[in-house]
């Protein structure tokens, strides 16, 4: 029996972002092309997607280009091009939105339906299944129960938003920016009038709330209900943030690998959807990234709270509270160290996040780069970390793929069969000027002690046999 394979997806703003996803272990990256793109911010050149395409193949991760703006009939046949060049180039599938591109004569590539498409009725994702998608992003707004009746009347693969930015409308059916700013969200260009203040009135005019961000949404996390989703029929966990940094991308990625593994070794019916294992040189803490607070949305029942009206800025992890304010320094009640550089905030008499930058720390006193006027007790939160962030800038290649190696000695010289974790092999064979060893087995120990070096390849030697006559000499180059 095949085990139910589980996907990590990340995304990427850039070429480097989809580099470090798949180096912090995703197992699929979704990313915009040069156009078309629900994220017009983060387009992308053949050439770049071309170079993530080979390097995510090595391990057998997949890459998702977004094709997911509606077009009008003068940009079908340029979209229908440019499918056909991104099939040329590897990607293993399209995020499409516009269902008009059923009707064209699109290459054979897997495609994958938007969340744009707004896919939350079983009905809903049994036609998509019907009329050829091969993995469908649900709606966000989905609880338990309906993605449970969703898995029951279908079998295509179910993509879910399990981290990041939400919006408070659903996906696809959001005209305020078109309507407002004469952005369509549905072309790429949301304005995010979501994420701005607005005064809130009742019938007779009585203000309830004034100059608030009502309509903004904290950020998603539902790492505490990966089993609740795996059981629900959630194949794909789908990381929000085309337009996060790279450091974004590392840290999250890194944290929903780790938490998905250990579930995927717990569970023999489990397994991941690529190659290779991580060995991180830093603690994943999706909480010291950029968030807005956390919400569990409509997992979380009617005690969760979803709204950010406070700020839709990066609040941050609390520091401590303010012991005293000076002229030039203040000092801080706080278990953490507080770094040079560190971005802090706080909220001021009037409601307004104000932000503070660590000009310097002596002697636990707190020197900011611009004076700051704040009463004792203050409330200080820490949204750029410093030192965490150096650790992230640091984090490159840590992601390998173990192998086993065997040299084994033949007539004319040696063989050597190399082996990767999924049985992949390739053997060379070399002749060499063989001689009697002055020392017994030190051919095997020369073999042994060269065999291991991968340092500069994406490999790490697991394992290594070496069948040589004790008696052998040969030279190590």
């Amino acid at each position: 029996m095949t085990n139910r394979k589980i996907e990590l997806l990340a995304p990427a703003r850039d070429l480097a972002c989809g580099l470090a996803a798949i180096n912090h272990g995703a197992d699929a990256v979704y990313i915009g092309g040069p156009r078309f793109s629900a994220r017009s911010a983060a387009a992308n050149s053949l050439q770049d997607l071309e170079k993530l395409v080979a390097y995510a193949h090595l391990f057998r991760a997949k890459v998702y280009v977004a094709l997911n703006t509606v077009f009008d009939d003068r940009e079908l046949a340029r979209a229908v091009a440019l499918a056909g060049q991104l099939h040329g180039i590897g990607v293993d599938a399209l995020i499409i939105q516009d269902m008009g591109l059923l009707e064209c004569e699109l290459p054979p590539i897997p495609l994958h339906a938007s969340t744009q498409v707004d896919n939350r009725t079983a009905a809903k994702v049994l036609f998509l299944e019907k009329v050829g998608f091969q993995q469908v992003v649900l709606a966000r707004e989905l609880s338990l129960p309906e993605i449970r009746a969703i898995r029951a009347a279908t079998t295509v693969t179910l993509e879910f938003f399990v981290h990041g930015a939400l919006c408070v409308s659903y996906s696809g059916q959001c005209y305020i920016s078109e309507v407002v700013a004469g952005r369509s969200a549905n072309r790429g260009e949301c304005a995010q009038f979501c994420r701005h203040r607005y005064t809130l009135r009742d019938g007779r005019g009585k203000i309830l709330a004034r100059d608030r961000y009502l309509l903004s949404l904290k950020d998603l996390d539902l790492s505490a209900r990966l089993v609740d989703l795996i059981d629900a029929g959630i194949d794909s966990f789908k990381i929000e943030g085309r337009l996060k940094d790279v450091n974004y991308v590392k840290n999250v990625t890194a944290s929903y690998r780790q938490a998905l593994d250990t579930i995927i070794e717990a569970d023999n019916g489990l397994a991941r959807s690529s190659s290779g294992r991580c060995s991180f040189a830093f603690v994943p803490d999706p909480a010291r990234s950029f968030n807005r607070g956390k919400t569990e949305y409509f997992l979380g029942g009617k005690k969760n709270t979803v709204g950010a009206i406070d700020s839709p800025k990066s609040i941050g992890n609390e520091l401590g509270r303010v012991i005293s304010v000076e002229r030039r320094f203040f000092t801080l009640t706080t278990g953490e160290a507080v770094n040079n550089g560190d971005g802090l905030c706080f909220f001021n008499s009037s409601g307004d996040l104000v932000g503070i930058r660590v000009n310097r720390v002596e002697g636990g006193r707190i020197y900011p780069k611009d004076p700051v006027a704040m009463p004792a007790g203050t409330r200080i939160y820490r949204n750029a970390d410093t030192a965490f962030n150096s650790l992230l800038a640091r984090s490159e290649q840590c992601r390998t793929l173990a192998v086993r190696i065997e040299l084994q000695e033949t007539v004319d010289g040696l063989r050597m069969l190399v082996v990767d974790e999924d049985g992949v092999a390739s053997e060379t064979r070399l002749k060499v000027d063989k001689k009697v060893a002055r020392q017994t087995g030190a051919a095997s120990l020369l073999a042994d002690k060269q065999l291991k070096k991968s340092g500069g390849t994406i490999f790490s030697v697991a394992e290594i046999r070496v069948g040589l006559r004790p008696d052998l000499f040969f030279p190590a180059a």
